[in-house]
């Protein structure tokens, strides 16, 4: 008997080997196929799709004043009677103006109200914009009517600068 059941034994776990991956994949077709089965009737069919009424584009000059976008030079003179004397650029909302009027000189920030009744918008390097009667105007940095330096040319008369005797000079002798 010992063996019988030796060899039955050892015949028992490779027919197991094969058995089960074969079953497992028996199982796994049917479930394959009652899943296909029931996407065929799940599957709704539409008759007629609504067509979506045509609408008309908005106004796209409209909608670049209302987000504050203009094309280059579109921007008006500012009739403030006011002048741009100096602009600091600097981060998100810190940039601020020198701008003078009849009272005389006063810096201004960005988003506050000037004496004229304008708002100011954005401080550039060279320009402002302003928000003035719901549209944008610009006011230029005025150029200095004598520049502050002017480069000295030898053909204007100027002499060359002398040696100066004020540097160290090396003296012959011991070193320290």
């Amino acid at each position: 008997m010992s063996l019988f059941s030796l060899r039955v034994g050892s015949r028992l776990p490779t027919l197991a080997l094969l058995l089960v991956p074969l079953l497992y994949g028996a199982l796994l077709a049917g479930q394959e196929w009652r899943f296909r089965q029931a996407l065929g009737r799940d599957v709704p069919v539409v008759s007629d799709s609504p067509v979506a009424p045509h609408r008309d584009l908005p106004n796209v000059q409209a909608v670049a004043t209302v987000l504050g976008l203009a094309p280059e030079g579109a921007q008006a003179p500012s009739t403030e009677p006011i002048t741009l004397q100096a602009s600091f650029v600097a981060g998100q909302g810190l940039s601020r103006a020198l701008l003078a009027d009849a009272a005389g000189p006063r810096i201004y920030q960005v988003g506050e109200r000037l004496p004229g009744g304008s708002v100011l918008r954005r401080v550039e390097a060279s320009h402002v914009t302003l928000w003035r009667n719901g549209r944008e105007e610009r006011l230029a940095l005025q150029p200095a009517a004598k520049p502050l330096l002017r480069r000295l040319d030898l053909e204007d008369g100027g002499h060359a600068a002398p040696r100066s005797s004020q540097y160290l000079r090396p003296v012959a002798g011991q070193s320290e």
